[in-house]
């Protein structure tokens, strides 16, 4: 038989959780001055229990007192102010055509963003090198050294092992699986190096501080050349046991009736529902259905020699073509048939599109809500994500922040 230690308790205990607590409240600040009053109703502790925390806090160096200069009458009242410039936290969008770099205090604000583009046909080598001297322009850039880096987080696409810090499968850069991307930069750096899903990362990132703040049960689609999705519920993510739930490009729900392309084509390391909605299979429809004199000008721009951009398609359809708009309604029809599923296995507050094809707006969001309408058994607000390409790099920010709590952790 086998017994489990007692949980400590004790005065000690209560105390550095109400530490917690305040040291929380102040961090969420973004690096404004709160009143103790402020704290006592954001932390709903007492105001002795707020004075103590705050005593202990700025005895650990962690958080600055400074007098209310708004106090007309009587003695200044104090203000509390983490000390976000203590440390700093990196988080790297890693893709197959950019690099993204954030640098942040601890309090999230945002000190550097530092982009390269990713050379058309590099492999998984050369993704790392890039990563690594990106990581240090970013530093340089921000004033810093690789000793104020309390912790970094990388967003990849692809499967993930977190607890590992492995890339099990990424078809979009071959050569990036298997290679050994946390301990290499963990060494240049020497300080913690998480990775994980880039999506799974750009759904924390809206809830953080994109259009599902406060949202506790979120669907976020990030959807391109392929599609991924990552999942709150319950106010934390969700991966799953193979770190996959979600993955909505490789749901199989074949074509809707008398569609004009046919099946497309498998291409390895892609899904069917990709295969169904990626921009690629967007382009596709579109050539089909403006084929044969029935849209000649919007057939002679989608055919362009090496051209297989489909921004037009929206543009022309914003603007009243009936058979761009054709086309929206067809590719709208095919996405909310796989995203029903995952509404109706979910039921999610919210529903977030990412990606590219977020681009487009209300000329796509408009027909997928119409088509969803009757698939779903309650209405679920779809939105477009607003923080375009800074997704991930923000939300392994934030979970590169979150990772710091530890070592913020003070012992009154």
């Amino acid at each position: 038989m086998t017994t489990s230690a007692p949980a400590a308790t004790g005065p000690h205990v209560l105390r550095q959780i109400n530490v917690t607590a305040v040291l929380t409240a102040l961090r969420q600040a973004d690096g404004a001055t709160a009143r103790l009053t402020d704290l006592v109703t954001s932390t709903g502790l007492s105001r002795p229990a707020v004075t103590r925390a705050l005593a202990d806090l700025r005895d650990a160096d962690l958080v600055e007192l400074v007098a209310d200069e708004t106090t007309r009458i009587g003695r200044p009242a104090q203000r509390a102010r983490f000390r976000a410039e203590l440390g700093h936290v990196a988080g790297v969008d890693v893709g197959p055509h950019k690099i993204l770099i954030k640098i942040a205090d601890l309090a999230g604000k945002i000190l550097t963003t530092h982009r390269i583009a990713t050379p058309p046909g590099a492999t998984g080598p050369d993704v790392f090198d890039l990563v690594s001297t990106a990581l240090d322009q970013a530093v340089t850039a921000s004033d810093l050294t690789h000793a104020d880096l309390w912790a970094v987080c990388v967003g990849t696409p692809g499967i993930v092992d977190r607890d590992h810090g492995e890339v099990l499968l990424a078809p979009s850069i071959p050569g990036w699986a298997g290679l050994p991307v946390v301990p290499q930069l963990r060494d240049q750096l020497h300080c913690p190096v998480l990775i994980d899903n880039d999506v799974n990362l750009a759904v924390l990132a809206e809830r953080w501080r994109g259009t599902a703040i406060g949202v506790e049960s979120l669907v976020f689609v990030q959807w391109g050349e392929r599609i991924g999705t990552g999942l709150i519920i319950d106010g934390a993510p969700y991966r799953g046991a193979h770190a996959a739930a979600g993955e909505l490009g490789f749901l199989d729900l074949g074509l809707p009736p008398n569609d004009p392309t046919g099946r497309p084509a498998a291409n390895e390391g892609t899904g069917p529902f990709e295969r169904l909605v990626g921009a690629a299979a967007i382009h596709e429809l579109a050539v089909a259905m403006t084929a044969g004199g029935r849209d000649p000008g919007l057939h002679a721009q989608l055919t362009r020699p090496g051209d297989r951009d489909i921004t037009g398609l929206f543009t022309a359809a914003a603007a009243g073509n009936p058979t761009a708009a054709a086309v929206i309604d067809r590719v709208a029809a095919r996405f909310a048939q796989g995203l029903s599923a995952l509404i109706l296995l979910l039921d999610p507050e919210q529903v977030v599109i990412g990606g590219g094809l977020s681009l487009a707006g209300e000329t796509l969001l408009e027909p997928i809500r119409r088509h969803l309408a009757g698939r779903t058994l309650s209405a679920t607000s779809l939105r477009a994500s607003s923080l375009g390409e800074d997704a991930v790099a923000l939300g392994a920010v934030r979970h590169a922040l979150d990772a710091t709590a530890d070592r913020l952790t003070t012992s009154p």
